[in-house]
Parts: C-alpha cells; structure tokens; sequence
C-alpha cells in the first residue's frame, strides 16, 4: 500500500523486511525472513479488520462486556463494535451501536466493545528510520471513550527479532482504566510449545469470571496466567521456530482457525476495567513490550 512503511534489517545473506500500516490501525503487515511471510494475510478485502497482521489494542485488550464499566462511582457506557457468534468468534457491528446505560437491551446482550478505540484508526508516523519507526494515536474520538489519552508505539527490527514497545498516556489531567496488547495473527503452526501457570474460567459469553483454573489441552480462545515465552513450530526450512516473549503475566491463546493461530500478550484478562484494572494517571502510564523472535 502507498502509505506503508517498511523496514529492513539483515546479515550474513538473510534478509529481514517488515511493512508497517499506520492507516490500518498501526499494524504491521506482514514479517518477511527471505520472501517467508510469518503472519496470516488478509481474509477479507477489510483494511481495518480484526483478522490479519499484528494490530495494537489500547487503551483496552479483548472485549468489555456490552460495552460498559463503572469507574470512581460513574458509569461509562461504550459503543459496541462486536458481536458474538457461533462460528469464528463472531464479527463486526457495522455501523458500531451507540452504549447505553441503565436496562441493557435485550439485542445488546451478545454484543460489546472490542479491542480498544486504536486498531480501526489511522496513527501518525512520529519517527521512521531504516530499521525503527514510531507511531502515536489519541485514545479519544472513537467508539465514545470518555478519558484524554495517547497510545504511543515504538516497532524495531532486527536480522532475528522485532520488538515492540508500547504506552498509554494520561492527557489534560485524565485518570481512566486501561489494558495493552498486542493481536499477531501468525500462519498456522505444525505444533504450539505452551506451558501456562492458569487459565481464567469463562461465563456462557466466553468472558472471564475472575476464577483461574487449570489450563486444559486444547484448541483455545483462553486468556491464559503464563510467565514464558510460547513458541511456534513449523515444517519448513525458514524461520522453522517463532518465539513471542514479553513482560506480560496474561496471554490470549487463540488456535481454532485452521489457517492462523493468534498469541497476544496483554497487561490484563479480557473485560479489564471488571476483572483487573489498572490505572493511568497523569505521570503514570501504562507499558508494555514484546518481542518476536525466528530461528
């Protein structure tokens, strides 16, 4: 795409290209190991998708159930953009219904606020080098969240790895709740290496509870307690491991597709804002880091 940035790193032959798609909710697109693309393509003509590249997700991670939470006494009513289903975890509302306080609606039960207020926007490129570039995005001004905040998002590439680091930020005085993450979807993998401590039992919405249990075998859409990296085995010559590490304690394992499987670590469960808040404050951002690592 025209405004795609795309940044190469390389030694001893290999050659290491990523394009980013600010426009496409400051994305990247695809990671490139000698022509091999790690990530799954688009299966839709959609740019601004949940089902393709490795998106951000701020100020909050996973779905907030119908769109609301009470925060210091008051209640914050979200549009919903999301709708549970029974085949591939639901989709998009289109166009987003506005939130409501008070009685929920019975149509509204199964639908929500998904994946923050930054992955359907375009981010502005603050900086870009050959190998680095760094991107923000106001929290406000979509899907009606209430609180003045930036994201701010810092991608580098590197012959064998690309981090990711990102931060929410307080602006004009706010104080809200958030969540981070990151959404990678990779192209299947022939087996997953997967160890978690937990799992966070899930209601009849496929949300959490707030009780942890032991992690059973899969397929997962879990939100997983997990404190090691999870790496993905392939069949093939190229990058025949990928390894995704982060500082983070709560992943979201997502493996039912047949083409992709997605491994997002996040700074809280699904529903953060009920489940386990954590506050940004003027001075107090929230942080988070990733790395994508190809043997």
């Amino acid at each position: 795409m025209a405004d795609d940035v795309r940044l190469f790193a390389g030694d001893d032959g290999r050659e290491v290209s990523v394009i980013v798609a600010p426009n496409s909710g400051g994305r990247v697109r695809q990671i490139l190991v000698d022509g091999v693309g790690l990530l799954a393509e688009p299966t839709s003509g959609d740019p601004l998708s949940t089902g393709w590249g490795s998106f951000p997700m701020a100020p909050w991670a996973g779905r907030i159930r119908n769109g609301r939470f009470d925060f210091m006494g008051q209640p914050v009513a979200l549009e919903l953009n999301h709708e549970d289903g029974d085949v591939g975890g639901g989709g998009t509302v289109t166009p987003t219904r506005p939130g409501t306080n008070g009685p929920l609606p019975d149509e509204d039960r199964h639908r929500h606020a998904i994946h923050g207020t930054t992955f359907a926007r375009p981010w502005t490129v603050d900086v870009r080098e050959r190998d680095r570039v760094e991107m923000s995005c106001p929290l406000a001004g979509a899907l009606g969240w209430p609180f003045a905040g930036i994201a701010r998002q810092i991608i580098r590439l590197t012959p064998t790895n690309i981090d990711f680091a990102m931060r929410v930020e307080s602006l004009d005085g706010a104080v809200f709740p958030a969540s981070l993450g990151w959404h990678p979807w990779f192209a299947k993998p022939d087996r997953l290496e997967f160890d978690p401590v937990a799992m966070y039992e899930r209601d009849g919405a496929g949300l959490p509870t707030g009780r942890l249990l032991l992690p059973p075998p899969g397929p997962w859409d879990d939100c997983f307690v997990n404190h090691r990296p999870i790496r993905l085995h392939y069949d093939r010559q190229v990058a025949p491991t990928i390894t995704v590490s982060s500082p983070a304690d709560h992943w979201v394992v997502y493996d039912g597709p047949d083409h992709a499987t997605c491994i997002e670590p996040q700074t809280g469960p699904p529903d953060a804002p009920a489940i386990r808040p954590t506050i940004v404050a003027p001075g107090v951002p929230l942080r988070l880091t990733m790395r994508i690592g190809w043997d």
